[in-house]
Formats: C-alpha cells, structure tokens, sequence
C-alpha cells in the first residue's frame, strides 16, 4: 500500500466520519425541535407558580420608594446618635 492509497482511504474515511456525526447532529435538532412543539402544544410548559393575577406596574415603584426612604432615616438616626 502507497502513500498515496493511504491518504486517500483516510480521506474517505474522514468524510464518511463526518458525515455520520453531521447526520446524527441533524436528527438530534430535529428530534429536539418535534419533541419542544409538543410539550408546547400538551401544555406542558406552563408555569404552575405564576401568579393568577399580575401585580400592578405602579405598585413596586412605590415600594422601592418607600424602602429608600426607610434607609434613608435609618442612616440619618444613625448618624445623630453616634455623633457623626
């Protein structure tokens, strides 16, 4: 066997490797891709954790605005009793 009949039958062999893992990577989205649609399609991906309702947008602000201000006379009380 030449050199030349070894590289061309580790050619094709690296082709043929190729393209099984090419194959199989294919099959694998697709599989993938079907099995996603029909969760989505049974249900099955709903979140059973969600609220029913969704909170007010303005109702976090608000509470946010009302944890700054907290903070901010905590720190102010803090800073009159130790002298600062």
């Amino acid at each position: 066997m030449t050199i030349v009949d070894m590289l061309e039958q580790s050619s094709v062999l690296t082709l043929l490797g190729m393209g099984i893992v090419f194959s199989f990577l294919v099959i694998l989205i697709i599989s993938v891709t079907l099995v996603g649609k029909f969760i989505h399609a049974i249900g099955a991906d709903k979140d059973v954790t969600q609220p029913a309702k969704p909170a007010a947008a303005g109702g976090g602000a608000a509470k946010a605005t009302a944890v700054t201000a907290v903070i901010s006379a905590a720190i102010t009380e803090y800073r009159k009793t130790e002298g600062r």
